[in-house]
């Protein structure tokens, strides 16, 4: 993988310091506490010198896609309190290498994936946190679980002594402008809702959705959680 080098300290604390006032405006208009919003960077394209970075100027969470590289960049000296978030989809296989490594799972999104992250859980004797991956846009070629779908595979989850459910996450299709992806986010929003009034003994409280090119129109619809990647680490090709 290409790693982009890291960015000087002045720019990219800049970079930060807009992305925090684009969270904290979006929040405000949405008359939310802009506390409740959790920046998740995407480091994916970044060495660790860049994170490391980036933790020195005060952002402690942080996405991966690939759970090879994100073991690999985070193998030594990670600071206890540096979160580590899976945010990629997850072949089965891979989900004895993920539990316990990353605080959570964005993708889950299937039954079988579901059982073999508990089944490792339960080995390692923890609770691993996850999010259900919600395919809102029904997009053929993405991953996710869809709405109708969405009830049985809870109740599943919710039924894995291993597994914690904290809520959900989606993507939005690629747009021209942040406008045409708020009806997936409104989309999401309101599926949440209803997920957390029928199922009111979880603690459904997590909504991950909204990038670089969203994420202000994401806060407005009521994400909890943002993954923003370019707009911070400005050599990243995506998300």
């Amino acid at each position: 993988m290409q790693l982009a080098s890291s960015p000087t300290a002045t720019a990219f604390s800049e970079r930060i310091g807009l992305v925090n006032e684009q969270i904290a405006d979006a929040a405000k208009r949405g008359n939310r506490n802009p506390e409740e919003i959790t920046l998740v960077a995407v480091c994916k394209t970044v060495d660790r010198a860049a994170v490391d970075l980036a933790y020195q100027l005060g952002l402690r969470h942080f996405g991966e896609n690939r759970v090879q590289d994100a073991l690999k960049k985070f193998e030594s000296d990670v600071p206890v309190d540096l979160m580590l978030h899976m945010i990629g989809s997850l072949q089965t296989n891979k989900a004895s290498q993920v539990v316990g490594k990353f605080c959570l799972i964005h993708s889950l999104d299937r039954s079988s994936l579901a059982s073999a992250l508990n089944k490792r859980a339960l080995q390692q004797d923890v609770v691993q946190p996850v999010l259900i991956q919600v395919n809102v846009a029904r997009e053929e070629q993405k991953h996710g679980c869809l709405v109708e779908d969405l009830p049985a595979l809870i109740e599943e989850v919710a039924g894995h002594d291993g597994l914690r459910l904290d809520g959900f996450m989606t993507m939005a299709p690629l747009v021209s402008t942040p406008e045409e992806a708020r009806p997936v986010f409104a989309g999401m929003q309101d599926t949440a809702s209803e997920m957390a009034h029928r199922f009111p003994n979880l603690n459904l409280t997590e909504i991950s959705m909204g990038m670089t090119n969203d994420f202000v129109v994401a806060i407005e619809e009521g994400a909890t959680i943002v993954r923003v990647g370019r707009a911070l680490f400005q050599e990243a090709q995506s998300s």
